[in-house]
């Protein structure tokens, strides 16, 4: 598995740089729909993403206490963190 990570939903990019996670799993906690922890705890993406409210998912990526989750808006411009 790569180490950064990339998915669009909604509009947003969101990237995970896995190397920075060290598995809070608050992003987990507000957005579970979007978000799971692999074999060794570190946070990925589930395989199917139902729908997730986009401001709960700004919300689980600006949580992260670590910035390991970045947000890019519909013009590409940084939202989180």
């Amino acid at each position: 598995m790569s180490d950064i990570l990339e998915m669009k939903h909604g509009g947003l990019t969101i990237i995970i740089d896995r190397l920075l996670c060290v598995g809070f799993g608050d992003c987990i906690e507000v957005a579970p729909e979007a978000f799971e922890f692999d074999k060794d705890g570190i946070v990925m993406f589930k395989d199917s993403i139902v729908e997730v409210e986009r401001e709960r998912l700004i919300r689980s990526c600006d949580i992260c206490p670590v910035d390991a989750l970045t947000i890019l808006d519909e013009a590409g411009v940084q939202i989180v963190p």
